[in-house]
This record gives C-alpha cells, sequence and structure tokens, in this order.
C-alpha cells in the first residue's frame, strides 16, 4: 500500500511541497509517488535504451589498447536507484514543475540525498545546464572512475539528441 502525505512548507515566499511514500522507479531520474511523477532535479540520468562501454580488457599501458564491452547503463542507473530505496518510504521536495509537468524534487531516503548519491556514485551526471549543485559530486566518481566512469559514454542529453 503506497501512502502519499503533502506539505506545504512557506520559504523565502516560495511554495515547497513534500511528497512522501514509497516510490515505483520509472528510471534513474524519474519516480512517481502514487499519481505524483517525480524527476530528481539537478542530475541526468542515461536514459533505459542507453548503451555505455565499459572497459573490459587494458592490453598493457605502453601498447595502450582497450577492449570495451557494450551494457545497457539506463537499466544499471534504474536498478542502483531501486536497490538504494529498497522499497522504502523516501521523502520529495519540490518547488515547481517543468515543462513535462513532472515535479522537480530533491528525494532523500532518511536524510540520503538521492540525487546527490546518483551522481557520487557515477549512475548518473550533474545536468549542468540547470544547476551547478551536483558538479564536485560528478567530479568525485569521475576521479573514482565509479559507475559511467568505468568506461566511455554520451551525457544522457546528448544521447537523447542523437537518438
Amino acid at each position: 500500500m503506497r501512502i502519499v502525505i503533502l506539505f506545504f512548507i512557506f520559504t523565502s515566499n516560495i511554495l515547497a511541497q513534500e511528497i512522501i511514500g514509497i516510490p515505483r522507479i520509472v528510471d534513474g531520474d524519474t519516480i512517481y509517488i502514487n499519481e505524483y511523477k517525480i524527476r530528481l532535479e539537478g542530475i541526468d540520468a542515461p536514459e533505459m535504451r542507453q548503451q555505455c562501454k565499459k572497459e573490459r580488457l587494458k592490453i598493457s599501458s605502453i601498447i595502450g589498447f582497450t577492449f570495451y564491452k557494450n551494457y545497457s547503463c539506463g537499466e544499471v542507473s534504474k536498478e542502483n536507484l531501486e536497490l538504494k530505496i529498497d522499497r522504502s518510504k523516501i521523502k520529495c521536495i519540490s518547488s515547481t514543475k517543468d515543462r513535462y509537468k513532472r515535479y522537480l524534487a530533491k528525494c532523500f531516503k532518511d536524510k540520503i540525498n538521492l540525487n546527490r548519491w546518483m551522481v557520487r556514485n557515477g549512475y548518473a551526471v550533474a545536468y549542468r545546464r540547470y544547476s551547478k549543485e551536483y558538479v564536485s559530486d560528478e567530479d568525485f566518481a569521475r576521479e573514482n572512475k565509479l559507475g559511467l566512469w568505468q568506461g566511455k559514454f554520451f551525457r544522457p542529453e546528448k544521447w537523447r539528441k542523437l537518438n
């Protein structure tokens, strides 16, 4: 049984809305809590049909040749968000909607910012066009070769334009 609790919070003349419940995960940056379609704000996850390349075999740094294997990075992104939430109740805080009428929100499992967690672990990238909030988390994932950064990929925004 899914529960939705809505709260309205007034801060700095901005109406913020809290949506609380057990989500259904659509992909790495989109969820539903009952009839509320929520887009994780400030991040961009690979699309469900998107393929990325993961390093499979590296032949000496002198020769410098690497073999890559394709994998469904959109599915991996979604699966990791599902595993992190683990059918728990989450809280999403939204103050606006996008042009597709999705609630743009920061979502939390307990005190964990799920938007940040997705980027910091390499399952999504910072959506720099709309926010710089998660750039340092993306840098961390890249430097530590986490998730997408273990191989090669098109940023989701570019992949959507090409497909």
